[in-house]
């Protein structure tokens, strides 16, 4: 009998045997990784040529941002065939020399899937705006103008504007939470889950090791079309239409999580998939818990807890990672401090003076919380955002919304590879972004010779969370008074780990009870000397200690 309570001993045997729980995953823009053909614009035989690098990190998985068929009006988030590579990125015998090399070199891949919309160049679409009789007719989400001719509500696009779209051939309007030519998809309709879950069939026969869902939470609308109540105001002032109101109708549908249990039944005719969503909102825990419960739906989920935040608090760490206590038929929370969708984190959270310090301070904390971490592509160097001039954007909400925002271009400028190169290393022609300059000083070559560089150190980090059953899947215990640090416990049985990180900029005076029984593992902005534990912490320094002498 089912009761949907989890089977505890099998939760038990599974946290022993799923590669994913605590793993650490690399993401690559391809667009922005590393360019083989010279035409300014990364591609898959560039990803297959810095797979090495990738694997030298120790990294246990790669995910691959969208390198589908599409007009690039959001850069690959707007698919016009789900089943088929962009010829600017190459072609699915190159996606299958990825798959290859990677699980070669011990590294499992994952790659996007957006269910939530599709391109409007999408074959889809096109018979859904025909007439309203078609076999995809309702494949879309279409409604009535009201009797005005008005939108039928008052719904607003995440980039701007309403997220209706008047289509005088159905002469009805169409749904877009994104840009005009991203129409939802009507997940409500049986025959739309039932291709999609096609296309993820497609892609595991193919070999690949899991899935990343796209906005996953605007997947379903409210059929009513109930118009959202505005959002009380707050403290900062919104900056786009979008932010004026409480997104309670245009996503979050509560019968997204039995589409969920329908992902989760196809990934059980493979093995070892992994999959996780992307939540987007300002309460987002209550769907992170729901997509992820009872090990019926999906691996893990992760939010933009740390990806939208301007300053990294001891607070904020806390709330976040205490929410995920290990109860009873919890889901795995997946953290990411960077991607492609924001700003990077040592430049919102760290002076440019400080900016080294940080990065390596970033980095271990990342890779101390019980969960698994997502490594964007140059994290590992300490990349700071890219400087973009306006006339060099191309994300359309950079564009939208300039200058009040960093926008996400300056997260997505080329990957500096060679430091004396023509743009870095990155491509031989014209960069769809341009290359920052402080980005070439950073790069790989130049750091693989520095034995003190940001690039070696993560590669100390991923090793040791990977030796470390606390630091890989323990769970967590903070300190409450740490002298003004941020300190916390991992425990896995009887292996421990002690955290301990100075997020500030000025120096905290603090030492464990314990601290003759630990050792220093790693450390940041501490002098090497021993490996016994400081009593006095810089700014921006931190450490992570085992038992030992």
């Amino acid at each position: 009998m089912d009761t949907g309570e989890p089977d505890k001993n099998r939760t038990a045997a599974a946290t022993e045997t799923e590669w994913w729980r605590g793993a650490v995953i690399y993401q690559i823009y391809p667009r922005s990784f590393l360019d083989s053909n010279g035409d300014g614009v990364g591609d898959l035989k560039g990803v297959l040529a810095g797979l090495d690098h990738v694997a030298s990190l120790g990294v246990d998985a790669i995910w691959l941002s969208p390198f589908f068929t599409s007009p690039m009006d959001d850069f690959g988030y707007d698919v016009a065939d789900y089943r088929s590579v962009d010829p600017v990125f190459g072609d699915l015998a190159d996606f299958d020399a990825v798959i290859e090399k990677a699980h070669g070199l011990g590294v499992k891949v994952i790659i996007d899937q957006v269910y939530s919309h599709t391109s409007d160049r999408h074959a889809w679409f096109a018979e859904s705006r025909q007439n309203r009789a078609n076999p995809k007719a309702d494949w879309y989400v279409w409604a009535d103008p009201k009797p005005d001719g008005a939108p039928p509500n008052n719904w607003q696009s995440v980039f701007g504007g309403g997220a209706w779209e008047w289509d005088a051939r159905r002469r009805q309007y169409y749904l877009h939470n994104f840009l005009t030519s991203q129409p939802d998809l009507n997940l409500h309709n049986r025959e739309v889950q039932d291709a999609l879950l096609d296309v993820a069939r497609f892609w595991l026969d193919r070999g690949v090791d899991g899935f990343r869902l796209d906005a996953l939470n605007f997947a379903m609308h409210d059929p009513r079309l109930r118009d959202n109540p505005p959002a009380p105001q707050g403290t900062r002032a919104p900056t786009r239409p979008f932010d004026y109101q409480q997104h309670i109708y245009n996503r979050s549908h509560p019968d997204i999580p039995a589409f969920l249990e329908r992902i989760r039944d196809v990934a059980n005719q493979y093995k070892d998939i992994f999959t996780v969503a992307e939540v987007v909102g300002d309460a987002p825990l209550a769907e992170m818990k729901a997509f992820t419960a009872n090990g019926r739906r999906l691996s893990s989920a992760y939010d933009f807890t740390f990806l939208y935040a301007d300053r990294l608090s001891h607070d904020l760490v806390r709330r976040a990672v205490e929410a995920w206590r290990g109860d009873a038929g919890e889901g795995w929370p997946s953290w990411a401090f960077s991607n492609h969708d924001a700003p990077r984190a040592v430049s919102r959270w760290a002076d440019e003076t400080k900016r080294d310090e940080a990065a390596k301070l970033h980095a271990m904390l990342l890779m101390a919380l019980r969960g698994n971490a997502f490594l964007y592509q140059g994290e590992e160097l300490g990349l700071p955002q890219g400087d973009v001039p306006f006339e060099r954007l191309q994300d359309p909400e950079a564009i939208a919304n300039w200058p009040a925002t960093l926008g996400r271009d300056g997260a997505r400028t080329p990957m500096p590879w060679k430091r004396a190169a023509p743009n870095a290393g990155f491509s031989t022609g014209d960069p769809w972004l341009p290359v920052d300059p402080r980005h070439a000083a950073l790069s790989v070559d130049a750091q693989e010779k520095d034995a003190g560089s940001m690039l070696h150190f993560v590669r100390a980090l991923i090793r040791l969370r990977g030796s470390s059953a606390a630091l890989k899947t323990g769970e967590i215990n903070f300190i409450d008074d740490a002298g003004g640090a941020l300190a916390f416990y991992r425990r896995a049985g009887d292996d421990v780990a002690l955290c301990v990180f100075n997020l500030g900029d000025v120096p905290v005076s603090w030492e464990p009870s314990d601290a003759k029984k630990l050792s220093r593992a790693i450390s940041a902005g501490i002098e090497a000397g021993d490996r016994s534990l400081p009593k006095m912490l810089p700014p921006y320094a931190g450490y992570i200690a085992l038992p030992g002498p």
